[in-house]
């Protein structure tokens, strides 16, 4: 391997990917091969400086193991989560580039059971809903992940049996055998404990890409086949023809799509003179009903983290997404103001006398809008940037 710190990193990322396919004594030996003298220069990229501190003793090797794992836990990091999923925190892991800012990992709280026991149903679901996901490659990793977990757990039991008997009167050579049992079970659980950590990421991943049911009187097909359940009024007739809000808005000079195009691109708009003055007036009325009944008013960043977005049900990432990305970096553009309500709150607790907590929020709001819906309506109705409120309310159960 290479023993200059960029040769090093590019080398590490190698291994790192080796996880997925060597056993870990593979990934030991193409460690051991590092110049020692290279590793501080690199603890800032796969681990901290702790996770190297015994890198010139004979611990080394099994040091270096653990900040690998921690580097290639990273590789699966780009997570995608259904709606119907709750999501929690876990602790930060490292990253595979230079990142001097602490990023947050977390996994989504999936019911993996229910997906092994209702496979066929689920695989039906995946047919009808003509996306993405393999339940029975899901029910595999989760059965692996179970039994290895077993296995792991049935080692930490050895271990711990050997340290009680550490505790008791041992002769010398009981001793000396015990301590180099206790020896092997470490390595054998710190290594299983790698393998189970990569195959946890693997099974989020996977368990992720399953969708939610679709309920049983959901029509299965196209708009043709969709069920009217309840129709209130009836359509106005009008004695004239009638044009629809585009036609009246260039009309009445209320709309400029052309320089939009020029400055923006497709489904961009200006909006003039009294249509700005009615946005305005919708966002206004709107609050003073809402605020009379508790709710606290508010803006709303435009940027949030793409893990935020992703705990709210949306995939920030992807061929077919429809959130907006900033290259370089972990921040997406806010699809809806109820996903920066939504973080506001993450990973705290709120005391029952806070609530309920009532919160309406105004923002801009970015939407790829991919495909051709919305064509005739010139992206007025769902544009890529359109103002939104939003309301949310936390509350006891």
């Amino acid at each position: 391997m290479a023993s200059t710190a960029g040769g090093t990193m590019q080398a590490l990322r190698g291994v790192s990917s080796a996880f997925y396919r060597f056993p870990s004594s593979r990934v030991v030996k193409a460690i051991a091969s590092l110049d020692v003298a290279t590793i501080p220069s690199i603890s800032g990229t796969f681990g901290t400086a702790t996770s190297w501190k015994k890198v010139e003793n004979a611990n080394w090797r099994r040091q270096g193991l653990r900040c690998m794992a921690s580097a290639a836990s990273t590789a699966a990091n780009n997570l995608v989560v259904s709606e119907n999923y709750v999501a929690v925190s876990s602790p930060s892991t490292g990253s595979t580039e230079t990142d001097n800012s602490s990023k947050q990992t977390w996994k989504a709280s999936i019911d993996f059971k229910f997906i092994r026991d209702n496979k066929e149903a689920i695989a039906k679901n995946i047919q009808n809903r003509k996306c993405g996901g393999d339940v029975e490659q899901v029910v595999q990793l989760y059965e692996q992940t179970v039994s290895l977990n077993q296995e792991v757990d049935k080692l930490r039991a050895e271990r711990n049996a050997v340290a009680n008997a550490m505790k008791t009167k041992l002769d010398a050579s009981r001793r000396e055998e015990l301590i180099e049992k206790g020896k092997q079970l470490k390595d054998q659980v710190s290594e299983l404990e790698i393998e189970l950590s990569l195959l946890q990421e693997k099974l989020q991943l996977e368990g992720q890409r399953i969708p939610n049911m679709t309920h049983p009187d959901v029509p299965v097909g196209s708009e043709d086949v969709a069920t009217l359940r309840k129709e209130v009024g009836s359509q106005r007739k009008f004695t004239f023809p009638v044009k629809d809000h585009v036609e009246v808005g260039l009309a009445l000079d209320l709309f400029d799509f052309e320089a939009a195009a020029e400055v923006s691109g497709t489904k961009f708009y200006y909006l003039k003179n009294e249509a700005f003055l009615l946005e305005m007036a919708l966002i206004n009325w709107t609050m003073s009903k809402l605020l009379p009944k508790g709710f606290i008013p508010m803006s709303t960043p435009d940027l949030v983290r793409s893990t935020v977005v992703e705990k709210c049900g949306f995939q920030p990432r992807g061929q077919n997404t429809q959130v907006y990305s900033v290259e370089g970096t972990d921040l997406c553009l806010a699809g809806t103001a109820e996903i920066p309500v939504g973080g506001m709150y993450m990973d705290s607790m709120l005391p029952e006398s806070a609530l309920p907590l009532k919160i309406v929020a105004y923002s801009h709001c970015f939407r790829t809008e991919a495909g051709a819906a919305g064509a005739a309506t010139r992206g007025i109705v769902t544009g890529v940037c359109i103002g939104f409120i939003s309301s949310a309310k936390w509350r006891c159960l």
